[in-house]
């Protein structure tokens, strides 16, 4: 059995083999019938007191501190640059002409999806962001005139001097974290994984510089960006924003890229018309939560937090980055967004940051007793702008009341407003004028330049990592018959990954990156210039007879919790390496370009080729890739050595050089050359984990199947085999796109059918606007069917722990999308889902589904049903 049919066989037992744990079904439909809506959930975090440390504590630590307990004396004390005189005596002219009102407004940051330029005057909100899928138009990226349009407009309403004494100046933010791949045309680098690879923080800089002139084109003001992540856990979905496992790394390559957006503090072209303002992110440890979750906790000693986790934020703040991002994560059970100790004693005491700290999309909401419109816990703590992307209106409501009634105090709030306004005063934000007035505003022959490319192209080449080159396969001759097989071969967005044109970056296609190369494009460019022919077989189904073959496969986009995996085994998707097979067998050499956010387990796809290369994600640049396969210059070579330690086993999620147990497959700063000895083979096929272990987190049903961990159930009975008939509910499978690749379900009576496994979390999916999607069709006419969440109640409790929408269906197959938001608030606890979907029908109805899976919101609605 091939690895991607292992991917989809149903498991034969669940952990939880039950529906409803002694729950009748007329108490469930009863329970349906009152079912109401329920006021928005706080999302509580309460500190684990038994978490065991990884290491000892400090000397200074006592027998009875609190895990959570911080000394800052313990901490690098650095010095910054100076405050500037002239700025601070600026604001001390500004702050008392500011009302009360400004001051709130200054500290609240809302997204340019969910606010109006009207609403940034009547609040006189402090900033705008734009979140991965909220580009002005209609889709989540934007040519630069409309992004200028929109920037103008935010600013003149921001400094529209009606109703007061001073305007201030609004600022806009984006996530430019690997080119400002939100921008129509702009230059898309390789992610931070690959650039981890390079070992070159000069080029770093160079590319972070690229990105604020690509910046300034849209008329942005601010990137959030670097991250300084130092992951631990290859499971975390956001690994390749990191540079690598090891905190040395991060810490060379963090001043580099300050300097490079922000220019160098002091220097002339300090925040000029060429640079934009730098926020280093995620701060603190958000690469060192328990089994890498997003927005998890980091159960580690302080010295693990400063020694590792901390290591690129000193560089950073000696430079003078003018922000820092608050993590979502927590440390021994406390919200960055709400840790003072961190926020202000570390940070901006013990560091001597000067700068201001702003959170991440409605972070705050994550501290205990706040929600995402009421938290004053973090503005003390620290935290100086909220990021409230669609909650600021409330926010600002309540916040505004907590500053009159004290709770807030007003030094706090000054102080947080005096540090935003001296990032605004530095960034020149009051003199520079409306976007669209400024030296490179629109200047589409700076926009993808051929130096920005070149540049990209020069970090592809840098970031390839050989990791087998048996027989020395590898440098390829041009002038032969090469057969490109895999996805990810012309598919720049496969290529590039999450946070590509969209938030997830999937779907895009080559037309959308105009100027932008595929990896075939730049392999037959350089084949064809050469004399040589290029044969592209996607699914590599072609019968010819070629030299060599470039399989070029891997990861599809993802971002952020989108991309937490169970484990690090790779889990072939839209391509079966192992057709690949029969060109081995048949003698003809086969390379591999594997495409990935992270270091996985794929001994099997590195038995099957003669060459393997660790090609991260690339970007739009994939000439660079054909430059080193077919080294088009005597002076291209591998260069490229792992900053990531590459796995032996598909279980070794923790795997970093330092910390035992260490037994990697390729160790950090592992690479080779031309010249080297490549002989690598062939591998243990022993991933180290069972069936029940593997499995996409966020797919429940797939070519008429359930996917590991989950199982079919009718009234809690599992389902093994079709056609199955048990207590009123029949499940058969059917055609809808594909052979057997749906499920057709039908009652004579009463009757529940899920798809179920033991409690995982997805709370954070939950917060993360995210949908349950699935096929639909309803076989005897138009019918309405209820829809359910269901969760683990927990053991001893009997009460069952689920919620219903209503959904209309017709009968032709359509696309249901219900926020996952409408079930939480409802009473489903997100945390422990065993039920990502239930199904009631009324007897005699028969319907079909497919494809059932979570998936990002597109409309920006909250959907509940019909």
């Amino acid at each position: 059995m091939s690895r991607i049919e292992s991917a989809v066989k149903q498991r034969s037992s669940l952990t939880h083999n039950r529906l409803f744990r002694n729950a009748s079904l007329m108490a469930l439909f009863v329970a349906l019938a009152s079912c109401q809506s329920v006021p928005e959930k706080q999302i509580t975090d309460t500190p684990d007191e038994t978490a065991e440390t990884t290491e000892t504590p400090d000397a200074s630590q006592t027998a009875n501190a609190s895990p959570s307990d911080i000394h800052p004396e313990l901490w690098p004390s650095i010095e910054t640059p100076p405050l500037d005189p002239a700025i601070e005596a600026r604001i001390d002219e500004i702050l008392p002409q500011l009302t009360l009102e400004q001051k709130v407004g200054q500290v609240i940051q809302a997204d340019s999806g969910s606010v109006t330029p009207e609403e940034v005057k009547q609040y006189r909100l402090g900033s705008v962001l734009s979140g991965g899928n909220s580009a002005p138009g209609d889709k989540p990226y934007a040519d630069a005139a409309t992004w200028l349009a929109a920037a103008d407009a935010y600013y003149n309403a921001s400094i529209d001097p009606e109703g007061v004494e001073i305007a201030i100046p609004v600022i806009w933010g984006i996530d430019a974290v690997h080119g400002h791949a939100n921008l129509l045309g702009a230059t898309v680098f390789p992610h931070n994984v690959g650039l981890g690879a390079t070992h070159n923080p000069e080029l770093i800089g160079e590319i972070a510089s690229a990105t604020a002139q690509e910046l300034n084109i849209s008329g942005h003001d601010w990137t959030f960006a670097p991250t300084l992540a130092v992951p631990q856990n290859d499971r975390w979905g956001r690994t390749y924003e990191g540079f690598s496992e090891a905190p040395s790394i991060v810490a060379s390559y963090s001043a580099e890229i300050v300097n490079g957006l922000q220019g160098k503090t002091g220097a002339e072209d300090f925040m000029d018309n060429t640079h934009v303002i730098s926020s280093a992110k995620h701060y603190l440890a958000d690469g060192g939560t328990e089994n890498g979750i997003d927005q998890g906790d980091a159960l580690i000693s302080e010295a693990e937090l400063r020694d590792i986790h901390a290591a690129g934020y000193a560089p950073a703040v000696e430079s003078g980055v003018l922000s820092v991002m608050a993590s979502f994560s927590a440390w021994q059970g406390v919200r960055m967004h709400g840790n003072k100790d961190l926020l202000t004693d570390v940070l901006k005491d013990r560091m001597n940051f000067n700068g201001f700290v702003v959170g991440d999309w409605n972070g705050h909401a994550l501290i205990k007793g706040c929600t995402a419109t009421d938290c004053p816990q973090a503005l003390n703590a620290g935290l100086d702008m909220y990021m409230a992307p669609d909650s600021w209106r409330g926010l600002y409501e309540s916040t505004l009341e907590h500053v009159k009634s004290g709770v807030i105090p007003m030094d706090r709030l000054d102080d947080a407003v005096r540090r935003i306004l001296r990032v605004k005063l530095a960034a020149g934000t009051f003199e520079k004028g409306a976007p669209s007035t400024r030296p490179l505003a629109g200047d589409l022959s700076q926009l993808g330049s051929a130096d920005h490319r070149a540049l990209a192209r020069q970090a592809v080449r840098e970031s390839l990592v050989l990791l087998k080159n048996n027989d020395g396969v590898l440098p390829l001759d041009t002038n032969q018959t090469v057969l490109v097989v895999g996805p990810g071969a012309d598919s720049i967005a496969k290529a590039s990954g999450g946070w590509t044109l969209s938030w997830q970056g999937a779907g895009h296609s080559n037309d959308e990156f105009p100027g932008g190369q595929s990896i075939l494009s730049g392999i037959t460019n350089a084949v064809s210039e050469a004399g040589g022919d290029v044969i592209f077989s996607p699914d590599a189904s072609a019968d010819v007879d070629a030299d060599v073959v470039i399989a070029i496969y891997g990861e599809d986009p993802y971002a952020e919790f989108r991309g937490d995996l169970p484990n690090v085994d790779f889990m072939p998707n839209d391509f079966d390496p192992e057709a690949l097979s029969r060109f081995r067998d048949a003698g003809t050499p086969v390379v591999s370009v594997f495409l990935s956010g992270r270091p996985l387990w794929t001994n099997p796809e590195i038995n099957i080729s003669d060459a393997f290369v660790a090609a991260w994600l690339p970007g739009s640049e994939g000439g660079g890739v054909a430059d080193i396969l077919f080294q088009t210059d005597p002076n291209f070579d591998f260069t490229g050595r792992l900053s990531y330690s590459w796995p032996k086993l598909a279980s070794q999620n923790e795997l970093n050089a330092g910390k035992e147990p260490y037994d990697p497959l390729f160790p950090l700063g592992y690479g080779l050359s031309y010249d080297d000895d490549g002989t690598v083979g062939p591998l243990s096929e022993d991933s180290g984990i069972d069936e029940s272990e593997r499995g996409d987190k966020g797919v429940f049903l797939t070519n008429g199947a359930a996917s590991v961990p989950w199982g079919l159930m009718i009234n809690g009975t599992q389902v093994d085999a079709f056609p199955f008939t048990l207590e009123n509910v029949e499940v058969s499978s059917i055609d809808h796109t594909a052979q057997e690749d749906a499920l057709q379900i039908g009652w004579s009576g009463p009757g529940v059918f899920a798809i179920g496994s033991y409690g995982q979390d997805f709370s954070r999916e939950s917060n993360g606007a995210l949908e349950l999607a699935f096929n639909a069709v309803s076989r005897g006419g138009p019918a309405s069917l209820e829809v359910g969440m269901g969760c683990d109640a927990g053991e001893g409790n009997d009460e069952d722990c689920a919620a219903f929408l209503p959904v209309e269906l017709t009968s032709e197959w359509q696309e249901i999308r219900l926020s996952l938001s409408c079930f939480a608030d409802r009473g489903v606890n997100m945390e422990s889902l065993d039920r990502p979907l239930i199904l009631m029908g009324t007897p005699g109805q028969t319907v079909g589904i497919s494809e059932v899976r979570l998936a990002t919101d597109t409309n920006g609605r909250i959907d509940c049903g019909s």
